[in-house]
């Protein structure tokens, strides 16, 4: 299997523009919230602004008129303005909020399609909990970055523009003076913005590594205690989160030095203002309530920079989600409807599969080697075609290329004599009822499991399937019989009993092909002989492929097959292989003997 992917390692090293613009894309049709935040932005921008205007006329009134300035027009202004500040306060929170909830519940539902519709090979080399990540924390940080970080940018952006236009209104030399810090500011901010930008990357790319450690350590917490690996498991996980440790205190201690820096060159446009604005004022040539409108406008201008620059670093930090986000929802499915297969839509796809043929089919995964070479086989309905062989050889690869979870690099596979390519994938897997090794079983009852297969179901059309799987009996038994909660995972039932019910749900979902791979591998004797008793009824009139792993469970198959480094080595019904004492008479054979010499030890004891 290839090594794990890492998408982290493929970030770009600056701000991208065009993602951000998908980005906000996909927030437009929540535009009847994002045009009144715009609206609400720039009505909060222009009453910020008015407060230092009110208090130059305020100043210049009472300097003019003394006390019959007309102050109640005065308060009235100020009462006015504090207002409409407060109404769009409100607005624009209840905005910025339904913004960001609703898209992050747009990125998790189109992100969870995604994982849906992706093949097989996508989950290979990618850990659970990294795509775990990508639904949870990094959607949630983008959401909020987008929702807040559009209502602080439009706002700050109008309420710089505002004052930088008002101060060249009011003097254009003052106001240059001020504005002459803008650029140092500017050259400051780039040169923060990429340190900034791969420290929290570092910063999402540990977590996400932390995130499929915990699920690893937790899936594997029995194997872990067995071969008390505990002080080894956290000492590499300790590595891990030492790393992210580092990468986040580099990230802090940059902020630490950024803000700051904006801070002091805001502080030092605001005393250029008031030492070069007094001198004017004390020379008659600006009025007092214009220098007091200069130095509370200096002291105003770097604060929504400072809000800029804070929405900056954290867009910044949310771009290395944003990527992983985009990626995920801009991967398409290799193994996907073409065009033409998707203008048909259902017409033309058969009613009974007749045949499936494989025909030099060859395959390989990703960029590792051949698996099947130039493979050949037809196989009819009511066939049972059994695999055998050692592991690696090419059992499971067969089985997931007829399920189409894979496609052959070459070669064809047929059905009724058409490239199953040109059928529908949802027919196609539709068809198919899959029991595996290791049954899953989602958290719910029994029934509910049951009914997985096919959600319409009857009560009577569960139990009837249960029944025919011989399962029926020990559903009763449980509890709250069909109503008993099987816990996470299953884990309240037994392998075997797992295995029933994954066997009823198959089988309820009456499909044409069924699948079975090493599925009474790992139960004991007496359920296994339940499940023969079953597999007649489950077979019957079905194409079916059993990869086994104890050869008692397939005598009765139609063929078995031999594979061995992706070929077929021998062919045959179980007593043709027995005579002719090739490789299938010797596997039998010791795994005979070993089940006799098990049972006689046993009886022994």
């Amino acid at each position: 299997m290839p090594a794990p992917f890492h998408q982290e390692d493929d970030f770009k090293a600056r701000l991208d523009a065009g993602l951000w613009w998908k980005l906000l894309r996909r927030a437009f049709h929540l535009k009847r919230y994002l045009i009144p935040l715009f609206l609400s932005a720039l009505v909060l921008a222009v009453c910020d602004a008015s407060f230092a205007l009110i208090t130059r006329w305020v100043i210049d009134g009472v300097v003019r008129d003394g006390t019959a300035a007309n102050f109640p027009l005065y308060a009235a202004a100020y009462l006015a303005v504090t207002f409409i500040l407060c109404a769009c306060v409100w607005l624009f929170i209840w905005l910025a909020g339904n913004i960001s909830n609703r898209l992050a519940h747009d990125i998790r539902r189109d992100g969870f399609d995604r994982l849906q519709q992706l093949e097989f090979a996508f989950f290979d080399t990618r850990p659970v909990g990294w795509l775990i990540t990508r639904l949870t924390g990094d959607c949630d940080r983008l959401a909020r970055t987008i929702g807040w970080g559009f209502l602080d940018i439009v706002w700050g952006l109008s309420l710089v523009l505002m004052i930088a236009v008002s101060l060249l209104v009011l003097n254009w030399r003052l106001g240059l003076i001020i504005l002459a810090v803008v650029p140092p500011l500017a050259l400051v901010s780039r040169y923060f913005q990429k340190k900034l930008l791969f420290s929290a990357r570092d910063i999402r790319k540990y977590n996400s590594q932390i995130t499929a450690a915990y699920n690893e350590s937790i899936q594997g917490v029995r194997t872990t205690k067995t071969l008390v690996r505990e002080a080894e498991n956290l000492g590499e996980f300790q590595t891990l989160s030492s790393r992210m440790f580092a990468a986040a205190v580099l990230n802090a201690r940059q902020n630490a030095v950024y803000y700051p820096i904006v801070l002091t060159l805001g502080s030092l446009a605001a005393g250029l203002a008031l030492w070069r604005g007094g001198w004017l004022a004390a020379h008659d040539q600006i009025s007092l309530g214009t220098l007091v409108a200069f130095v509370n406008f200096a002291g105003m201008f770097f604060n929504p920079i400072n809000q800029l620059a804070q929405r900056l670093t954290e867009i910044q930090a949310a771009q290395a989600a944003g990527e992983r986000i985009m990626g995920l929802l801009e991967t398409e499915p290799a193994i996907k409807d073409s065009p033409a297969v998707l203008a048909r839509g259902a017409a033309g796809s058969p009613a009974r599969i007749e045949t499936i043929e494989f025909r030099n089919v060859t395959f390989r995964y990703s960029t590792g080697p051949v698996v099947l070479e130039n493979f050949n086989l037809t196989v009819q309905p009511g066939q049972t075609i059994a695999l055998v062989g050692p592991s690696g050889g090419g059992k499971s690869t067969i089985v997931s290329l007829v399920c189409r979870f894979y496609e052959p690099v070459t070669g064809e596979i047929l059905i009724n004599g058409t490239d199953y390519r040109e059928l529908p994938l949802a027919w196609l897997q539709a068809q198919l009822g899959i029991v595996l090794q290791t049954p899953h079983l989602f958290k719910g009852t029994v029934r509910e499991n049951i009914r997985y297969g096919r959600l319409t179901a009857t009560d009577a059309e569960i139990e009837a399937a249960a029944r025919m799987v011989n399962a029926h009996d020990f559903i009763l038994q449980l509890e709250q019989g069909y109503d008993t909660p099987v816990g996470e995972g299953g884990n309240r039932l037994s392998t075997g009993q797992r295995q029933l019910v994954s066997f009823a749900r198959a089988l309820l979902a009456n499909p044409q092909i069924f699948v079975m791979d090493e599925a009474t591998s790992s139960i004991d004797t007496g359920t296994e002989q339940l499940i023969q008793q079953g597999m007649a009824n489950m077979l019957a009139g079905r194409i079916s492929f059993v990869i086994a792993h104890r050869l008692s469970t397939i005598r009765r198959a139609d063929r078995i097959l031999v594979i061995t480094g992706g070929k077929i080595e021998e062919s045959g019904t179980h007593e043709e292989l027995l005579r002719r004492r090739g490789h299938y008479y010797e596997l039998y054979t010791n795994q005979f003997r070993r089940e006799r010499e098990e049972a006689v030890l046993e009886s022994g004891a």
